[in-house]
């Protein structure tokens, strides 16, 4: 009885791993094969769509701030008010500045009341100079006339040492006069020139800052934020903005695409766009940007769609925008034979009875089919089912 037990044991384990090794990956009946069924890679054109969604939002939007800090005098317009780029939003207060300009104009008159000075001084200066020039030419005349008469011996020592004498008198004067011209002019350039732009500058300056105490609208839209009002202080500094504008009169709709829809997209192209808030209305959008760098989640590239206001449409609705696209003539397959593992393609590539392995690069696709970019011929045959289940080299039989 112990004998027959155990080989009734062994009996059943051999059974049992018969089994096992009969079930995996194949049915019965089969040769251990496992039955797929095959597509031919085709030759063709791909259509499909990609569609973005999100709140629209305006195409610009503007910042109000203000260069100048002081009290606010007035402030012309709220929050829903239409305004044009270059009409005033906001006065503030320039009493001490006119204060500071009359100053400054003051000193301005100054200056140049002593640059007037100074040119007279030089003008007087080089009067002198002229005369000084006059009378050396004259002293230097008279001392080579007594000089020949000395070396003829028709004149005396004394004499000769008498006009060296008023040579030298005339130098001295006539090095002093170029001195003193000089020393004007310089005094009149420093006054008229950089003195006097010093001043004229400081006065600009404050006149500069009067300017900014009148701030317009940088862009044409309408008012959506206010955080100023008159009697208050507006600082440079402040963390928020005066008001805000926005340019509703265009809207925009942001989203990201697939890298395989990139090539296929191209700024100016209209695409379809539908509202929740309006159903069963569809407006036409203009493709305005097509991001060239990735964002971080991923293969995916920003895209822009902008649309006209006809009036209706608001920042802040939900609206989809839909890209038909359609691909060049490639090499074309069922979806259901592509695989993805460790972020990368790959389809079983059916020959003679065994699948391989084969990585590719996808492009665009659509419901059920999808166009490869490489690794695939036209023609070779690919496992559509049973796709699972399949590994490099494995032996299939073909429904």
């Amino acid at each position: 009885m112990r004998i027959w037990g155990k080989r009734a044991w062994a009996l059943l384990l051999a059974l049992f791993l018969a089994g096992g090794a009969a079930g995996c990956g194949a049915r019965p009946g089969d040769g251990g094969q496992v039955s797929v069924k095959t597509a031919t890679a085709a030759k063709g054109k791909l259509e499909a769509t990609q569609t973005i969604s999100g709140a629209l939002a305006p195409a610009r939007v503007a910042n109000v701030v203000t260069k100048l800090a002081g009290q606010v005098l007035a402030v012309k317009a709220d929050v829903g008010d239409r305004v044009q780029a270059g009409q005033v939003l906001v006065e503030i207060d320039t009493k001490e500045l006119q204060a500071q300009l009359q100053q400054a104009e003051a000193a301005v008159d100054s200056v140049r009341e002593q640059a007037e000075q100074a040119r007279l001084g030089m003008e007087a200066a080089q009067v002198a100079v002229a005369n000084a020039k006059v009378a050396l030419d004259a002293a230097q005349k008279y001392y080579d006339r007594i000089k020949a008469l000395y070396d003829a011996g028709a004149a005396s020592q004394s004499q000769l040492d008498d006009a060296q004498t008023k040579l030298d008198q005339a130098k001295n004067g006539y090095a002093t006069a170029a001195k003193q011209f000089e020393a004007t002019k310089k005094q009149y350039e420093a006054v008229s020139g950089a003195g006097l732009a010093q001043a004229e500058a400081a006065a600009n300056t404050i006149r500069v800052n009067m300017s900014n105490a009148v701030i317009t609208s940088p862009i044409t839209g309408v008012i959506t934020n206010r955080n100023i009002n008159p009697g208050e202080l507006a600082a440079p500094t402040s963390p928020q903005p005066l008001l805000v504008v926005a340019d509703t009169a265009t809207l925009k709709l942001q989203g990201t695409v697939g890298q395989e829809a990139v090539p296929l997209l191209a700024v100016g192209q209209k695409v379809t766009v539908t509202l929740d808030a309006l159903p069963g209305r569809e407006f036409t959008g203009t493709v305005t940007q097509v991001g060239p760098v990735a964002t971080a989640t991923g293969q995916r590239f920003p895209v822009e769609v902008s649309l006209a206001n006809p009036g209706e449409l608001k920042a802040g609705m939900t609206a989809r925008a839909v890209f038909k696209l359609t691909a060049p003539e490639g090499v074309v397959i069922p979806l259901t034979a592509v695989r993805t593992e460790g972020g990368g393609d790959y389809v079983f590539v059916v020959k003679e009875g065994k699948v391989e392995r084969r990585p590719v690069t996808l492009g665009l696709r659509n419901e059920d089919r999808v166009m490869v970019l490489k690794g695939l011929e036209v023609g070779e045959e690919v496992a559509v089912t049973n796709v699972g289940v399949l590994q490099d080299g494995m032996a299939v039989k073909v429904e």
